[in-house]
């Protein structure tokens, strides 16, 4: 039984690393001047995984492999606290564009993708 939950669990988190990963991309697609930081779990359990910086702005995403998936503790008080600071979602492939575009409106940007300012 050991074996199989630990195959079972390895395979979750493959799912939402790999979200994860395509997730990071277009973030710095569709805001190429922003930073993408992932946060240590560790230090902080419960706070989000992705902090996104852009300008003078920031977004906490939680990201997770489908909108069914558990939330794991303090998850959801750093969520809500964090959105109640800036913004801050849990993020799924379900609720991705959605979220995209509340980050859009938080960073002030529209459309698909944003043009990096000259330097």
């Amino acid at each position: 039984m050991s074996l199989i939950w630990h195959s079972l669990l390895y395979f979750c988190i493959m799912l939402e690393s790999k979200f994860q990963s395509k997730l990071i991309k277009e973030l710095k697609e569709t805001f190429p001047d922003c930073i993408v930081l992932k946060n240590d779990s560790g230090y902080l359990q419960g706070i989000p995984d992705l902090l996104i910086l852009n300008d003078d702005k920031w977004v906490a995403l939680e990201c997770k492999k489908d909108s069914n998936s558990s939330h794991r503790p303090n998850q959801d008080y750093y969520v809500q606290k964090m959105n109640e600071m800036s913004y801050a979602a849990f993020v799924s492939p379900e609720n991705k564009q959605e979220v995209m575009n509340d980050i859009r409106s938080t960073f002030g940007t529209k459309g698909e993708a944003c043009v990096p300012k000259p330097k």
